[in-house]
C-alpha cells in the first residue's frame, strides 16, 4: 500500500491485534497528513450534473487514486476507496430510487401501502447493483494493492425499511402495522446478505481481508458494520422487538462486526448490545454538537468492561486522556487536524503514556 507508515504485512499484524485484543503497547491510532509533493497532478474533473459526477465511476476511482497518493497515512492508517451510492444504497436495491447533493443522497421511499408492494428479493438487473458491481470491480482493477477497496455502505433492517417507508410513517408502523414491518425488516436481511456476500467475493478475487467506511481493516475474514439509525427515534422495549432479532441475525451470519451507536438517543440500547456475544465492539459516535470522546470516559469503561472493542473519531487532544483511562487493547481511535510531524509526536507520546500504565491493567 502506498503512503503508509507500515508495510503490509506489519498493518495486517497490527489490526489483528486490534480484533483478538492483543495490542499492548497503545491504541491502534489512525490519521492522515496532507504529502508534501512539489508538483502535485491536476485534480480529477468530472460531470457537472450532481447525479452524473455519483455515477460516472471513471471519475470516482480517479479522485480514490488522487487522494491516496496525495495523502501521508500515519499509525495504523490506511488507503482505503469504498464505493459509494449514499446511505440508503440498500434501500435503493430494494426498490426505491435515489436523489444525489454534491456531499450525500437520500431515499424516495416507494412503500405507500405494504398490501400493493411485492415481496422484497435480491435482484441482479437492478440498476443500483449492477452499478455498485461495476464500481467496485474498477476500483479493484485501479487499486492493484496501492490501496483497498472497501464494501460499499449497507443499512439493512429497520433502516432500509425507512429508505422504502420514509421515517415518520415507518415508526408509526411500529403501532399500526407491525407485522408487516416485521415480515419486511426480515426480506432486506436476506438482500443483505446477497448484497454483501457478493461484495466480498469480488473483493476477496483480488485483495485479502475487508474494510467498509468504519475504517477498520481485517487482515483474514468478512466484517462488516452492524447499526441502527432508526433506533434514535424508539423505546428500549419497541428496540427489543423489532430490531434486536435481525440484528443478532447479522451478528450471527457475520464473521465479526462493530456495531455503529450514533448519538445520545441511542445510549438508551447499549446495555442490551453489551449482551450480544456476537457483536466484537462498539463505534461510540455522541452526535454534532455534543462533547469530546474524552468526556465520555465512563461510557467508554462500560464497553470495555464488557469485553468490547472500542472504536470512536477525537479531536488530537483527546487521545492522551484516553490513553490514561483506557486499556488500550482492542481500542481504535482516530483524529485529525495535526501536520505529520505533530501527529507523529502524539503517536509517540501515546505510547509512553499507555507504557507507563501497563501494570495499572495488569498485561
Amino acid at each position: 500500500m502506498i503512503n503508509t507508515s507500515f508495510d503490509e504485512e506489519k498493518l495486517s499484524k497490527r489490526w489483528l491485534e486490534f480484533w483478538n485484543r492483543e495490542n499492548e503497547d497503545r491504541p491502534l491510532l489512525a490519521t492522515a497528513a496532507g504529502k508534501e509533493k512539489a508538483h502535485r497532478p491536476p485534480v480529477p474533473t468530472g460531470p457537472k450534473d450532481i447525479k452524473e459526477r455519483w455515477l460516472d465511476t471513471e471519475f470516482q476511482v480517479k479522485c480514490a487514486r488522487y487522494g491516496a497518493e496525495n495523502t501521508v497515512f500515519l499509525g495504523e492508517a490506511f488507503p482505503i476507496y469504498s464505493p459509494n451510492l449514499g446511505p440508503d444504497f440498500l434501500g435503493a436495491v430494494c426498490g426505491c430510487d435515489l436523489k444525489f447533493s454534491p456531499s450525500t443522497s437520500w431515499a424516495e421511499p416507494c412503500i405507500e401501502d405494504y398490501d400493493s408492494f411485492p415481496d422484497i428479493v435480491f435482484d441482479e438487473k437492478n440498476p443500483w447493483w449492477q452499478k455498485m458491481v461495476e464500481m467496485t470491480k474498477a476500483a479493484l482493477d485501479d487499486a492493484n494493492g496501492d490501496y483497498i477497496v472497501g464494501i460499499t455502505d449497507i443499512h439493512p433492517g429497520a433502516d432500509a425499511v425507512v429508505s422504502l417507508r420514509g421515517a415518520d410513517v415507518a415508526a408509526m408502523d411500529l403501532y399500526l402495522e407491525p407485522e408487516e414491518f416485521k415480515k419486511r425488516v426480515w426480506q432486506i436481511f436476506d438482500v443483505f446478505k446477497e448484497v454483501t456476500g457478493r461484495l466480498n467475493g469480488i473483493i476477496s478475487e483480488k485483495q485479502k481481508g475487508s474494510s467498509n467506511w468504519m475504517y477498520l481493516y481485517h487482515p483474514e475474514k468478512l466484517w462488516y458494520v452492524t447499526s441502527c439509525d432508526f433506533s434514535y427515534m424508539i423505546s428500549s422495549e419497541h428496540y427489543k422487538e423489532f430490531i434486536l432479532p435481525e440484528l443478532i441475525a447479522e451478528a450471527e451470519w457475520l464473521p465479526a462486526t462493530v456495531y455503529h451507536l450514533d448519538g445520545v438517543g441511542s445510549l438508551t440500547h447499549l446495555d442490551t448490545l453489551l449482551e450480544l456475544d456476537r457483536i466484537n465492539g462498539i463505534q461510540w459516535v455522541p452526535g454534532e454538537g455534543k462533547p469530546p470522546a474524552r468526556e465520555w470516559i465512563e461510557v467508554l469503561k462500560k464497553i470495555q468492561r464488557a469485553g468490547k472493542n472500542i472504536v470512536m473519531s477525537c479531536y488530537a487532544n483527546d487521545i492522551i486522556p484516553l490513553c490514561e483511562a483506557l486499556d488500550p487493547r482492542g481500542v481504535s481511535l482516530t483524529f485529525g487536524g495535526l501536520d505529520r510531524d505533530s501527529a507523529e509526536s502524539l503517536i509517540k507520546e501515546a505510547e509512553r503514556v499507555c507504557r507507563q500504565k501497563r501494570a495499572t491493567f495488569a498485561i
